[in-house]
Order: C-alpha cells, then structure tokens, then sequence
C-alpha cells in the first residue's frame, strides 16, 4: 500500500511539473519575463544541473536588464561546474551592457580554455553561435582544428562563413569537406545550390565556378569534374556539363547512366540539340541493350514534342523500326505504349494502337507497367469517345495502385472525362478532392478545372458556354486542332463578355502556338491582359506573352515589362519563379 501511495505521490508531481515547464515556457514565448523569470527559478531550484533552464532565467534577467543578477547567477554556476562556455555567457552580458572591452576580455578566455583543452570547443563554439558571435564562433573551431588535427570542423565553419558574407572562403571550406568526405556531398552540394539562387548575390555562381574550374586543373581526380558538372546543370548548362560528363567516362568507361539522365534533363529544359548530341554520344558508345532502347526512347519522345503532320510517316517508320530491332518484351513497353499513343493521336488509327496496347498486355508485366499499358487503353478509349470504357480502366488503376501518383493521375483523367461528358456536377467533386493532391502538377490542374467548372456555373446556371467549351478542351484532347480553333472563336462570338471569355482567349493562345501562329497567340493573351486584368488568368497571359516575344518573336525589350508585372503583382502564381529568373536573365544580370 505504501509502495501504491509512493507511485501515486510521484506520477502527479510529475504531472505538476511538466504543467509548470509549460507555464514557464508560455510566458518566456509571449514576453512576459517577470513571470517567467520566476517560474524558471523555481525550475532550477528542482533541478540546478539543467543547463536549459539556467539560461532560461539568466535570459530572463539580462531582457529585465537585471545584468548584475545575470552576472552573479553565471558567476556561481562557473565557480561550480567550471564549464568553458559560460564564459561566453559571461562576455555576452557584458556586451548588452555596451561594454565591449570587458566582453572580448571574457571571449579570449573562453577561446584560452580551448587552448588548455580542445574539447571545450563543441560547448564554446555552440555558445557563440546561439548568440551570433560568428568571428568568435569561427576562432573557436579553428583554434580546436590547429590544436587537434582529428578534428574537422569545415562544414560548420564554411556555414559560418557564408552567414558573415565570406563567401570566398565558405566555397573553400565546403570543397575541401566534400574532397575529404565525399559522403557529405550531397549536404554541401544543398547548401550550395540556396546561394546559388540568392538573388542578392549574383556574382556567387561566377566565384564557385572559378573555384571548381581551378580545382579540376590543379587536381586530375575525377571528382572534381563530377562537382563542375553538378554545378553546370544547376546552371541549366547541359552541353557544359555534357564536357564534363565525357571527360569522366573516358577515364572511367563503367556506366553511361549518368549521361543518359544528363540527356533526359536537357529534353526536360526544351534543350534539343544539346539533349540530341549527348544521346547521340550514348548511342556511339553502348551495346547495352536497356541502355540503347531508353536513349533511342529519349529520341523519339524529343521528336514527336515538335513533330509537324508532314513528319509522321517518318516517324511511323522509325517507330516500326526500332521495335523490329529491339522486339516486342517488357523492356520495350515504353516504346510500344509511344507507338500506340501516336497511332491513335497523330495517324487517327484507334483500332490499330488498341491492338498494340492488348498485345501489350500479353507480356509478363509488374503491376506499374500494367498500370501504364491501362492508362494508355483507357486514353485511346477517351479518344474514341468511348467514355465508360475510359472510365472503366482509370477506375481500375485507382483500385489497384491506390494513394499511388498513378492512382491520382488516373482520378484526375476520370474527372476529366465527366468533363468532357458534361458531367460537370460529378467532374466538380472529383476536382475538389484532388485539388489537395500531393504531387503538385495534380493539384494545379484539378484546381484549374474546378475554377473553371465553379466560376461558370455561378456565372450561367445553365452552363451552356461551359458545354460548349468542353466540347473545344475534347476537340484539344484529340488533337483536332484546326476544329478546335474554329469551335473556341465560335465561342467568343456567342458569349462575348461573359465569364468564359477569358479562359477561351487563353485556349486559343495555346492552340495557335502549336501551330506555330505565333502573332496570332500574342494577340490572344494581349486581349485578356487589355480585357480581364482582374481576373484569374491574366497571370498566365502575362508569362505566355512573355514568353512569345522571348522564344519567338525575337523581342524581348517587350517582354520585359511583362515579367515584371509578373513579379509584382502575381506572387502567388505558379510561374512566378520562372518568370523572376527570365526577367533578371533580360536585365543583364550575370548569374540567377
């Protein structure tokens, strides 16, 4: 029974313990130091080892300016524990009170302790950077470092470096760790990458560059040609990289992965000719039967982005070609599930790519790769205007792969078939859900859609605009675009003023720029920027305009103030970061 009453005294002065730690910590976060100055008091009267709760209440005094108990209160727990770093708690009081002779005079002993005794650093040195006495921090590791040469403080002392804007020498002391411990690279490679996109330091990337370039000079270890090509891609410099790239697999011929990716990324960046150089080095170079069919993937993808009517019977062959070559098995999926897209899209075949996808469907699959065969059965349905079919497979691949990225790319093409259904009330709900989606271009779209959807009923309940401009998205969707630009105009003459007008403009932006009418489209986004400056599109109208006079038009003395109208009044949108990096890129700024 004792025993009993024993653990029952004990679990509820717990309880009323933590609650006071608690109360303690509320009114040291809300400012209210008097009373949290006597609530840390009475916690380290409990517990006096608790170095948290000591400099709570020092803390607590030094923001009353109570400097003379801070000083005596420090002084006593030194006199005991003769811990190093609370002689920086010492100098740092004095150093509130203005007196900075007496604090450097207290910052010199506790830099001496490490003298005496090296390991005293970690206690110092995280002293002085909680306090932000980064040259005395960074005098503190160097100190131990000369003493001790088992010690390695280059990463902490390269952070400190950049924090006092000593970027000089935070570039040295971060390659020389990433030299020693290449395992921390990808660490440093991090912090390196967030000043590199400082805009307030431009000329960083030129210094890192300089600094990596020397390096691969002095020094014929292929590390440093691996760290430069890092950089080069950081810098969206593929051909650069690509330099790099070839020089480490000369000397070291083992895998083209790297080069391969290096390839994939410069497609990604619409970087064609270099994408096609370096892929064209992979394929001189391999008899890697998994290696050749993903570069010549790469190849054809590269093609068929750009690909005009005139170029699909070569691309027909080459398709054909390739899948002689290289058979018809689970490692050529990918190619086959291309073969049947372009079939159905582009040569207006269905039957044709369905009997692709089902011969398809034959092969020893995984469930990823039977989920990608279905997607594209189920797209080609859609085409066909088949939508329960559709509807069908993408249900499927939900069931089958659920909470998976595929999974929400296949709800988001089954909201977009109720779309297209004019479903609208069914299309909304799944929109709704999936505008929370954890893969962000998910998310965008299904919330593109949903506004569109929402905006519209409220502006015409009976939703005949929106019917009508559904049937253009369809018209898109099946790559009928001659019939979708008249269908969109249509619209605009119907409805003219109304709520779907903006939104059509922005379709038939698009529209004329894959048909390469590229005055046209700039005429499009002109009118929603003339016309719907307070709507929801005229974000994107600004960055599209932008992006015509830049990439096309061979103007961009005019695209500049449309970034910058960008930049300032669109914050929220999802281009403004690329569209901040265009305009400082027009403005002559050397790095972004």
């Amino acid at each position: 029974m004792k025993k009993l009453f024993l653990h029952i005294a004990l679990f509820f002065s717990l309880i009323c313990f933590s609650q006071n730690e608690q109360l303690a910590q509320y009114f040291y976060e809300k400012g209210d130091f008097e009373k949290a100055k006597v609530a840390y008091e009475e916690l380290l009267k409990s517990i006096p080892q608790n170095s948290q709760y000591f400099l709570r209440t020092v803390d607590c005094y030094q923001q009353l300016q109570q400097f003379e108990l801070a000083e005596k209160t420090i002084q006593t727990r030194y006199s005991k524990y003769k811990q190093a770093f609370l002689l920086v708690e010492m100098g740092y009081n004095w150093q509130l009170q203005k007196n900075e002779a007496k604090a450097k005079s207290y910052y010199e002993q506790a830099l001496e302790s490490i003298r005496k005794n090296p390991n005293e650093v970690y206690g110092v040195a995280n002293a002085f950077e909680k306090k932000v006495i980064l040259e005395y921090a960074v005098k503190a590791y160097q100190t131990a470092a000369d003493l001790d040469t088992t010690f390695n403080f280059n990463y902490q002392m390269a952070l400190l470096y950049g924090q006092l804007g000593k970027t000089d020498l935070m570039i040295t002391m971060f390659l020389d760790e990433a030299f020693i411990n290449p395992q921390n690279s990808n660490l440093i490679q991090h912090q390196l990458s967030r000043y590199m996109s400082d805009e307030t330091d431009v000329s960083f990337a030129d210094a890192l560059k300089k600094a990596l370039i020397l390096r691969t000079q002095k020094d014929q270890d292929i590390f440093w040609n691996q760290y430069l090509s890092w950089f080069y891609m950081q810098q969206k410099e593929f051909g650069k990289a690509f330099i790099q790239e070839k020089a480490i697999y000369k000397r070291n011929p083992e895998s083209l992965a790297e080069i391969v990716s290096l390839g994939q990324m410069a497609i990604e960046e619409d970087q064609t000719e270099a994408a096609t150089e370096i892929l064209g080095f992979v394929l001189e170079n391999t008899k890697d039967l998994e290696t050749l069919i993903k570069a010549n993937t790469y190849l054809i993808e590269m093609k068929l982005a750009k690909a005009k009517p005139a170029d699909f019977a070569t691309i027909d062959l080459q398709l054909k070609t390739l899948l002689q070559q290289f058979e018809i098995n689970p490692f050529t999926l990918k190619l086959q599930l291309i073969q049947a897209h372009f079939t159905a899209f582009s040569l207006k075949k269905p039957e044709e790519a369905k009997a692709i996808i089902t011969k398809a469907l034959t092969l020893p699959l995984n469930e990823y790769q039977i989920a990608d065969t279905k997607m594209e059965l189920a797209d080609i349905f859609l085409f066909e205007e088949k939508y329960n079919q559709a509807l069908l497979y993408y249900s499927q691949i939900e069931l089958d792969l659920k909470n998976d990225v595929m999974a929400h790319e296949a709800s988001l093409k089954a909201a977009k078939t109720s779309y297209f259904k004019t479903d609208f009330d069914w299309a909304l709900k799944q929109f709704k859900e999936l505008k929370s989606a954890n893969t962000q271009l998910i998310a965008n779209d299904a919330l593109e859609y949903f506004l569109l959807i929402n905006d519209n009923t409220v502006a015409d309940s009976t939703q005949t605009a929106l019917k009508q401009f559904a049937k253009g998205d369809y018209l898109m969707y099946q790559k009928r675009t001659d019939e979708a630009i008249a269908h969109f105009q249509k619209i605009l003459q119907q409805f003219k003023g109304q709520e779907i007008e903006a939104v059509t403009l922005l379709r038939l932006g698009k529209l004329y720029e894959t048909i390469g009418n590229y005055t046209q489209a700039l005429q499009q986004y002109q009118a929603i920027i003339a016309q719907h400056s307070d709507g929801i599109y005229i974000d994107e109208a600004l960055f599209f305009a932008a992006e015509l006079y830049v990439k096309y038009l061979n103007d961009p003395e005019k695209a500049k103030p449309l970034y910058e109208k960008m930049i300032f009044n669109h914050q929220d949108s999802i281009y403004f970061v690329e569209a901040r990096k265009k305009f400082r890129q027009l403005r002559g700024d050397k790095n972004l």
